[in-house]
C-alpha cells in the first residue's frame, strides 16, 4: 500500500469525522499525529468487519503518523454493551490475556507494527483508587449516559443497566488522557464514547481528540453487521478457499460496499463498474469474483488468490468435486440421511438435518434428496449447501465379492 491521497483518506468509506475541519489543521501542521486506536479483548479473532477501520489506519501510518493501540485488558473484564441488548460476560484476566495476543497476532497482518505503540489498560488502571474513580465520574450525570440510544431503549423497557456499563465511557475516555490521542478511530456505534472521551480529554486540560468513525460491514447475510456471534463473518485466518467463497456468497447489493470498504480498487473504477451493473452490461458474479480475489491475496498472497478462483469454477460453477473430499462410512441397503447427516458433522441436529432436506439443500451424486431415508451407492458424492462434500463408502466387510 502506498503513501495515499489526503482526499482518499478522508472521504473514502468514511462515515463521520469530528471535527473535519480541526483535523486538517492538525494533519497540515507536519506533526506525527497521535491515531489512538482501543479493541476489547473478549474474542480473539478479527473479521473483515475490523479490517475496515485498520486498513484506514495504516493508510495514516503511510502518511507519517503514529497508531497507539491500546489493549483494553481492564475495560474487557467490564464489558461494553455497543449497541448490545445486555451486558456482555466479564471474563478471567487470563481469558483476555490469550485474546489478545491472538488479536495482535491478526491485527499486524493490516497496519504497520513499526509504526504501532502497544499499550495495555492495566499499566494506569492497576494504579487506579477509588478517589481517583469518584473524580472522574463526578464530572457526569446520568442523564448524559442516558442520551446514549442503547442505554435509552434498555432504560425504557426496564432492561437492567449495570453501574459498571455507566463506567465504560469514561474509562475509556481516560485512556485517550494517559496516551494523549490526537484522533480516535471506531465505528459508528462507538460514537458516544469518542465524544465522551473529548469531554475527558478537556476536563484534564488536552486538546480534544479528533474522531473518525467508520461505516460498520454488513456481514454475509446482507442483514446485520459482520459479528461472530451472528455467524455472518469471514475472518481474516480462513483458509483461502473458504474466504473466496464466503465472499462469493455475499448478496450482490452490498457488493460495491466491499469494493469501497475493503479494497485499493480506484473510486472512478468502481463507480464505473457500478453504473455498468446498474445498466446490466456487467455481469455481477466477474466484480464479485474480482472482488474475492482481491480480498484473499491481501491476507494469503496473489497465488493462492488465483488457486481458490480456480477452485471456485471448478467445484461450484462447473460443479466438479473437490479433489480432497472426507470418505464416511455407511452401511449397505436403506441410509437414514437424517441420522447421516448428523453423524457426519453435516448438520448439528436431526431437526436442522430435516431442515436441510426440506430446504433442497442435500444432493447426492447432483441429484436433491428429500427423502429421510435412501439407498446410496458405493463412492456417492453427498453434497450440502454449497461447500460441504463427503464421498460415502460401503463397509469394507459388507462389499460385493468377486
Amino acid at each position: 500500500m502506498g503513501v495515499p491521497q489526503l482526499e482518499t483518506v478522508l472521504k473514502r468509506g468514511v462515515a463521520e469525522i469530528i471535527f473535519e475541519n480541526e483535523l486538517r489543521e492538525l494533519l497540515n501542521s507536519g506533526r506525527p499525529l497521535r491515531l489512538k486506536q482501543g479493541f476489547d479483548p473478549s474474542r480473539p479473532d478479527i473479521h473483515l468487519g475490523h479490517v475496515v477501520g485498520l486498513r484506514k489506519l495504516r493508510q495514516f501510518q503511510e502518511m507519517g503518523h503514529q497508531l497507539v493501540l491500546i489493549v483494553g485488558d481492564w475495560t474487557a473484564q467490564i464489558g461494553d454493551p455497543s449497541g448490545q441488548s445486555s451486558t456482555r460476560t466479564m471474563l478471567s484476566a487470563d481469558e483476555v490475556k490469550a485474546n489478545a495476543m491472538t488479536y495482535m497476532e491478526q491485527f499486524f497482518k493490516v497496519v504497520d507494527r513499526n509504526r504501532t505503540e502497544v499499550r495495555w489498560q492495566t499499566e494506569w488502571y492497576g494504579k487506579f483508587t477509588l478517589e481517583d474513580v469518584i473524580r472522574l465520574t463526578s464530572k457526569f450525570t446520568v442523564a448524559q449516559f442516558l442520551a446514549r440510544e442503547d442505554f435509552a431503549k434498555r432504560h425504557a423497557a426496564g432492561q437492567p443497566i449495570a453501574i459498571t456499563e455507566l463506567l465504560y465511557p469514561l474509562l475509556q475516555g481516560y485512556d485517550s488522557v494517559v496516551v494523549k490521542a490526537d484522533v480516535e478511530f471506531g465505528g459508528v456505534d462507538q460514537k458516544f464514547n469518542c465524544l465522551v472521551a473529548r469531554e475527558v480529554q478537556q476536563y484534564f486540560g488536552q486538546r480534544p481528540e479528533q474522531v473518525f468513525l467508520m461505516p460498520l460491514l454488513i456481514g454475509t447475510d446482507g442483514v446485520l453487521k459482520m459479528s461472530k456471534s451472528l455467524g455472518n463473518y469471514i475472518g481474516i485466518t480462513e483458509a483461502p478457499n473458504d474466504m473466496y467463497g464466503k465472499i462469493m456468497s455475499i448478496p450482490d447489493r452490498i457488493m460495491v460496499d466491499y469494493l469501497v470498504l475493503l479494497t485499493d480498487i480506484p473510486d472512478a473504477e468502481i463507480s464505473e463498474i457500478t453504473r455498468q451493473m446498474a445498466e446490466q452490461a456487467l455481469n455481477p458474479m466477474i466484480v464479485k469474483k474480482r472482488l474475492a480475489r482481491e480480498i484473499v491475496a491481501q491476507f494469503h498472497g496473489k497465488a493462492a488468490a488465483d488457486e481458490a478462483d480456480n477452485h471456485f469454477a471448478r467445484v461450484f460453477q462447473k460443479r466438479d468435486v473437490p479433489e480432497d473430499v472426507t470418505e464416511f462410512t455407511v452401511a449397505r441397503g436403506q441410509v437414514d440421511l437424517v441420522e447421516l447427516l448428523v453423524q457426519a458433522s453435516l448438520a448439528k441436529s436431526r431437526s436442522e438435518a430435516k431442515r436441510l432436506l426440506s430446504q433442497r439443500a442435500v444432493e447426492i451424486d447432483g441429484s436433491t434428496v428429500a427423502e429421510d431415508s435412501i439407498t446410496v451407492k458405493n463412492g456417492s458424492i453427498l453434497k450440502v449447501g454449497k461447500r460441504r462434500f463427503i464421498r460415502l463408502v460401503h463397509k469394507q466387510d459388507e462389499c460385493p465379492k468377486g
